[in-house]
């Protein structure tokens, strides 16, 4: 077992570089595309399938906690994903339509997928910690959500309502641009 001890904790500290340089690309400048549904359901499977090794190699979930952090961060960016294609900024539903449905379907899909690991994650935790261990992890998920909620998916939806307000703004100025035109157009005419 110790060549996968070192193989299991050679795999964390990739996990731990991946996961901070993906953060500073995906996760903060996170765009409604199946891409990201890809990249962060498959860092929470990368995450979850850690811990069940872990687990069977005999290490203690407690000493596993950024990978259960991996998990529940990218379970709750799946959710936020989701309700964001649910509804999409006015640029993204006139030019990116079908890609707004892919990103709905796709998200619903994750989140099934998701929805079995993280019953296999509780029973992982139950035979650990018991069910206050398991109700403990839920406290704090419900805590780390809130902030995120807070700061990563409000600042989302503030740069949303920024982008359709900028669109609404040009288009406006198109709009009035080109009557002037055509008042100058008759003007010159006459």
């Amino acid at each position: 077992t110790r060549p996968q001890e070192q193989t299991l904790r050679r795999n964390i500290k990739t996990s731990k570089r991946k996961k901070a340089n993906y953060k500073k690309s995906w996760l903060t400048e996170c765009v409604i595309d199946p891409a990201t549904i890809g990249l962060l359901l498959t860092g929470a499977s990368k995450a979850f399938n850690y811990l069940k090794q872990g687990v069977a190699l005999g290490k203690d979930i407690s000493e596993m906690s950024s990978q259960v952090s991996t998990f529940m961060q990218n379970t709750s960016d799946i959710e936020n994903l989701e309700k964001r294609s649910k509804n999409p900024t006015m640029i993204q539903s006139i030019f990116n339509s079908g890609n707004v449905e892919k990103v709905a379907l796709d998200s619903f899909m994750a989140k099934k997928k998701l929805q079995k690991q993280r019953q296999e994650l509780k029973t992982m935790i139950m035979m650990q910690f018991g069910q206050s261990g398991w109700n403990e992890l839920l406290q704090t998920e419900g805590r780390i959500r809130k902030e995120r909620a807070e700061f990563v998916h409000k600042r989302q939806e503030q740069r949303d309502k920024i982008i359709n307000y900028t669109a609404i703004f040009f288009l406006v100025c198109t709009i009035i641009g080109f009557i002037v035109f055509l008042a100058y157009l008759y003007k010159m005419k006459n």
